[in-house]
């Protein structure tokens, strides 16, 4: 038990480390957007101005800036996810990583050469080969960083303390580290070619589901049903950067996942491009089927929340409900208000989640083309309104029939079974002052005294909305003193271990948990 604890508790970790790169990835891309769109010809015709020489030079040179995140997204995950696995010594790990990445492709790159499979760079990409960092390599996408990273925190924990002899002390400790990640490197770059066909076969025969007209449903609901759990951002790693969400052909370039394939359509083909009709092929595993969470169903739920309050509780309901819903919208973060329904009724959460992959289904149906990774009405705007041939207005027709449906099914499951959610409760503890005027300090006292003083807490992290807290003695948590705390509600997923949703100020809160516990 305790080893099935051990490893579930590992693959949340690695779900939470794939938000660093991708955190990234979101807002540049924003900007990638905003540039790509406006040297578009046909926003020149609308906007003059546009057509400026020097403001056309201006948003070429934005979006030439921005796209060198995009080329080294392999080496983004590699050091987010030597950041997030590694408990001993971030620093070192991140560095590992890079050298390790650095390893693996050159390693490639002698394979290819020595096994005389390496391919003209015309027509490198069409079998499976691409240029990264100025090696020419396979093309194992995310997935190699994701390696890397995973070896270079083991190592980082496993040998950060090493103790070698006197005539080699000098590479003792930390140093031995990137030595003995770029030694596993070599021999994972040696073999990786070897299996990564087979590897590849399988996500080929994944894909044929994820791809199917269906596909949009398992996506979706999988991505809601993961949430609880902590493995959403997992499940979408799956299909967005593997073979899983199928290779695409686009000016004779082959590119793996959807992500990859969507910056090169959204990003430099262009609406005009004869690649445009590939969008919604793409974008129905993507934002827009966030945004029919974020810009539809919740104002629909928490609408259905607030009808059904008690009449004393609604003042305090509402101010908390439209934060919630707000913080959905602009900030992507939707844990807060799906966090008030899913533990205490799971089975209308599941509803909740068929009706995301209904929704996904019928945007997909419907040809819809909007979106990146966020579904924030920022998203929205750029890549809905801003760029042609998106069939928007398809994305506002089904959100709205379905957040009415969603409306009428919750208000009804939650007066028929009488669900406990925000207001319905006679004695309620809806307060989140601390939280709205960013007093992290008291906060921060309060969870340390309400999990038992610093004696009781073994480790501390945080995921995006979330406090993640191991506890050595669950029995000693006061339950009423850290509701005091602004949070928006608490669960024990596992023996010993407490997760604290605050939304998207977590961060802050936890930086004032380790300087207490300093």
């Amino acid at each position: 038990m305790g080893e099935k604890k051990k490893f579930s508790e590992s693959v949340q970790r690695f779900g939470r480390t794939l938000l660093l790169p991708i955190g990234v990835l979101a807002p540049v891309g924003m900007i990638l957007g905003i540039s790509g769109a406006f040297v578009q010809p046909y926003m020149i015709e609308r906007f003059a101005f546009l057509g400026n020489e020097n403001i056309n030079a201006l948003l070429v040179s934005i979006r030439t800036i921005a796209s060198v995140i995009f080329d080294n997204i392999p080496l983004l995950f590699a050091m987010g996810v030597a950041y997030g696995m590694s408990k001993k010594d971030k620093g070192i790990s991140v560095f590992a990583a890079v050298t390790g990445y650095l390893t693996l492709i050159i390693t490639m790159n002698v394979w290819l050469t020595l096994t005389g499979k390496m391919a003209d760079p015309e027509v490198m990409t069409q079998v499976g080969q691409i240029t990264v960092l100025g090696i020419q390599t396979m093309n194992i996408s995310a997935a190699g960083g994701i390696i890397t990273g995973l070896v270079a925190a083991w190592a980082t924990d496993r040998f950060y303390n090493l103790e070698l002899p006197t005539a080699l002390a000098f590479f003792s400790g930390k140093k031995s580290v990137p030595i003995i990640t770029i030694g596993i490197m070599i021999a994972i770059g040696a073999c990786l070619p070897f299996i990564w066909e087979l590897f590849v076969g399988l996500l080929m025969r994944l894909s044929v589901v994820f791809l199917s007209v269906m596909g949009p449903f398992f996506t979706a609901a999988g991505e809601r049903l993961f949430i609880p759990f902590g493995l959403h951002h997992v499940w979408n790693a799956l299909f967005r950067f593997t073979e899983a969400g199928g290779s695409y052909v686009i000016g004779g370039e082959t590119f793996v996942g959807v992500v990859p394939a969507m910056n090169e359509v959204l990003f430099n083909q262009g609406p005009n491009s004869e690649y445009w009709s590939m969008m919604p092929d793409l974008t129905r595993f993507m934002a827009q089927q966030q945004m029919l969470v974020t810009l539809f169903l919740f104002p629909a739920i928490a609408l259905a929340m607030y009808k059904t309050a008690r009449a004393e509780n609604k003042t305090e309901v509402k101010s908390m409900l439209i934060t919630m819903v707000l913080t959905a919208m602009l900030g992507n973060v939707t844990e807060p208000l799906e966090f008030t329904f899913v533990f205490i009724a799971p089975l209308l959460f599941v509803v909740y989640a068929i009706i995301v992959g209904i929704g996904a289904v019928l945007l997909s149906l419907a040809n819809v083309a909007v979106g990146y990774i966020r579904g924030t009405i920022f998203d929205f705007t750029i890549f809905g309104l801003l760029y042609e041939k998106t069939n928007w207005i398809f994305l506002v027709l089904i959100g709205a029939g379905l957040g009415v449906v969603t409306y009428f099914i919750f208000k009804w499951a939650i007066l028929k079974y009488n669900i406990k959610t925000p207001g319905r409760e006679e004695s309620q503890n809806l307060d989140n002052t601390l939280i709205r005027e960013k007093r992290y300090g008291e906060i921060a006292d309060i969870v340390v005294q309400a999990l038992g003083g610093r004696s009781n807490i073994d480790h501390v992290e945080n995921c995006i909305t979330r406090l993640r807290i191991d506890i050595k003695d669950v029995n000693v948590v006061d339950k009423n003193l850290l509701k005091k705390s602004g949070c928006t509600g608490f669960f024990f997923p596992a023996a010993k271990h407490i997760h604290i949703v605050y939304g998207p100020q977590v961060e802050f809160v936890r930086n004032a948990v380790d300087e207490a516990l300093a």
